[in-house]
């Protein structure tokens, strides 16, 4: 076999290979062989049919396209290993020549991973906000732990700001009542906002037996995105009650004995997650300055499916489980068609870009993932998708994913190794240090894969 590269642009190559009839010895027989197997000739034991009887009642051109189409795989793989080319999808085959006996020629298109050069990132230089945690944080933090535990008791009075009311609600439109229009005992907090659009409006002033109707668009069900006649009745007004904060409720809601500890644990906590929050900052300026730094050409076709892909998930996955179409969801970000499709391509553009520069480092910097490393990015992702370990686990081995997720490590070692070759500092002009390796590291992985999107390996072939 021969074969010859043609580069067509960056990313894309074309493959001419010409390949002596001898080598196709073997797909010949094994489509004799495949044949005998399926047909029958009288005079003859299935799979038994000598080669020139199939020839004679079948016709050799039967035979040479189960040959071709057997051998056509082998002979494009033996071909992009010989050029040492890093194929992107499927190619475009097409056959150029076929004579029996002599020759089999066919080209091959395909897209292939651009070659990229990685500069020097040690002169990267970001800012990001500082740690700091004041005292009107920790109050507010406290607060809300004792907006936990508070307890509610009936009053008889009309319905006030704060209030926890039990209602009963009939969603109507175009005069009739939904099938899943009416909920009954229901518990809503009053100037929460967890419910309909107006329910604060209707139900304040209301004492237990009033009723209200009042219209809102629907957020959900059948008739979600919608305009509702919606009746409200109140079966019970609570009071809210917050307890004092003193020790006594130091030691109701937590492990600590007094409220300073409680507050000074709070002010830990907070530090804690801006600090998260900065290294994730961090990595997100340092990747956004690398992929200024590096040219990085991208394949039309790869472009295309991601954004594809990227639609359909957010219409078919994300928007469908809030009962929302793309075009409801559109009004309700106040964004246009237009803007959405070019906010889309710069997206996948950036996360094609990065996944192909943060690969190149991987190489670069001989960076490995350990099964230790592998297995704490396991257990993140399958907590952020709401399943078990073992349940993602199993999914991933199902789908035979685990490549992917070596990937996403790989990737986000790779960029905390350019955060750590970076400067940053915070808004007050100091160095910022992320001491914490595991946990830069972790905000890389989620940097990266914010950045390639839906978290599919889309440059692997």
């Amino acid at each position: 076999m021969k074969s010859a590269v043609e580069t067509l642009n960056p990313t894309r190559v074309r493959l001419t290979v010409e390949v002596p009839f001898e080598e196709l010895k073997d797909s010949l027989d094994a489509a004799y062989k495949k044949i005998n197997q399926q047909v029958t000739v009288k005079g003859f034991r299935k799979g038994k049919i000598p080669a020139r009887v199939i020839d004679q009642r079948f016709g050799r051109g039967a035979v040479l396209e189960e040959a071709v189409n057997d051998a056509l795989p082998r002979f494009y793989t033996d071909a992009v290993n010989e050029a040492e080319l890093n194929p992107l999808g499927q190619p475009e085959v097409d056959i150029t020549e076929l004579k029996d006996g002599e020759t089999l020629n066919f080209t091959a298109e395909v897209d292939i991973r651009p070659t990229i050069e990685i500069p020097d990132y040690s002169g990267i230089e970001v800012e990001v906000d500082a740690v700091e945690v004041t005292d009107e944080d920790v109050e507010k933090a406290v607060e809300q732990l004792r907006e936990r535990f508070a307890s509610t008791s009936p009053v008889e009075r009309a319905a006030e700001d704060g209030d926890v009311v039990t209602i009963d609600l009939e969603a109507k439109v175009d005069g009739e009542v939904l099938e899943d229009g009416v909920a009954n005992g229901v518990s809503y907090t009053i100037g929460s906002g967890e419910l309909l659009d107006g329910i604060d409006d209707a139900v304040k002033g209301l004492e237990a037996g009033g009723e209200a109707t009042f219209t809102s668009e629907l957020k959900g069900g059948s008739a979600a995105g919608r305009e509702s006649e919606v009746t409200v009745k109140v079966t019970q007004v609570a009071a809210r009650e917050l307890p004092e904060l003193d020790d006594d409720f130091a030691q109701l809601a937590s492990e600590f004995d007094t409220l300073e500890e409680l507050k000074a644990d709070s002010r830990k906590r907070l530090e804690n997650m801006k600090q998260y929050d900065q290294a994730t900052q961090a990595q997100e300026r340092v990747l956004d300055k690398l992929l200024e730094l590096v040219e990085v050409p991208v394949p039309e076709k790869l472009l295309e499916d991601e954004i594809n892909t990227r639609k359909h998930n957010l219409e078919h996955h994300q928007l469908a489980q809030m009962g929302l179409t793309l075009d409801k969801y559109l009004e309700l970000q106040g964004k246009t068609a237009e803007e959405f499709d070019e906010e889309t391509r710069e997206a996948a553009v950036k996360g094609i870009k990065t996944q192909f520069v943060l690969d190149e480092l991987v190489n670069k910097e001989k960076l490995n993932v350990n099964q230790e490393e592998l297995t704490e990015h396991l257990m993140r992702r399958a907590a952020s998708s709401g399943m078990s370990p073992d349940q993602f686990a199993q999914a991933v081995v199902q789908q035979n994913q685990v490549p992917l997720l070596v990937g996403e490590v790989a990737r986000g070692k790779a960029l905390a190794v350019v955060v750590e070759a970076a400067t940053v500092k915070d808004t007050n002009g100091e160095i910022v240090d992320l001491e914490d390796e595991d946990e830069a590291a972790e905000a890389a992985e989620t940097v990266e894969a914010e950045a390639e999107g839906d978290g599919e390996d889309k440059a692997e072939a």
